[in-house]
């Protein structure tokens, strides 16, 4: 099994690189092969809207930067980790604009999916999503938005996606956080 770890941890961020340690050290421990891309260290450009993934190379970015190799690695995957701090109740810019790219991994036609318009997939299967957003202290309302975008989200990702908002307090403290995010995997499930 693979999984790759989406670090979106903003410039001089040190408490991110232990976060993503120990996301590792659990994601080996349950028998994964891990790889880790921290974002900020990779020339991605931004979206450009330009629907060139849809309609000029089918499948792939019209821009040639890591953001094209970033939706092929994504797709290989079984698991993908969106690790983050949370940003006014969202994902860092680093990993928005990661996410952004990948908007090849979809197609352009639509369809229903429980009553609402969605595009319809590529490829026959996709990788579980397990979103982790990195807060300071508890925040009811940040928390409640970040986990609202995260359901909102799965519904794109025609495959299982959950996880949650963890604590950036001690080492044995995080890694209870992020064992009981992962165990909880099957939590939002794509409903066709």
């Amino acid at each position: 099994m693979k999984a790759l770890i989406l670090n979106g941890a903003l410039e001089d961020d040190q408490s991110m690189e232990r976060i993503n340690k120990l996301t590792e050290e659990t994601l080996i421990e349950q028998g994964y092969e891990v790889e880790s891309i921290v974002l900020n260290e990779k020339k991605i450009g931004e979206c450009l809207g330009c629907f060139g993934c849809w309609v000029k190379t089918p499948g792939i970015c019209v821009i040639d930067d890591y953001g094209r190799m970033l939706t092929e690695t994504i797709i290989n995957m079984d698991l993908v980790v969106y690790l983050t701090p949370v940003v006014y109740g969202g994902y860092s810019s680093e990993l928005k604009k990661a996410l952004d790219r990948i908007i090849p991994l979809l197609l352009p036609f639509f369809k229903k999916v429980s009553g609402e318009v969605h595009h319809k997939e590529r490829y026959k299967t996709y990788p579980e999503v397990v979103a982790l957003g990195l807060i300071s202290e508890e925040d009811n309302e940040m928390e409640e938005v970040f986990n609202n975008l995260i359901k909102r989200n799965s519904l794109n990702w025609y495959n299982s996606f959950s996880g949650g908002t963890i604590y950036n307090k001690s080492e044995e403290q995080i890694k209870h956080q992020i064992r009981e995010k992962l165990s909880d995997r099957k939590g939002i499930e794509y409903v066709k």
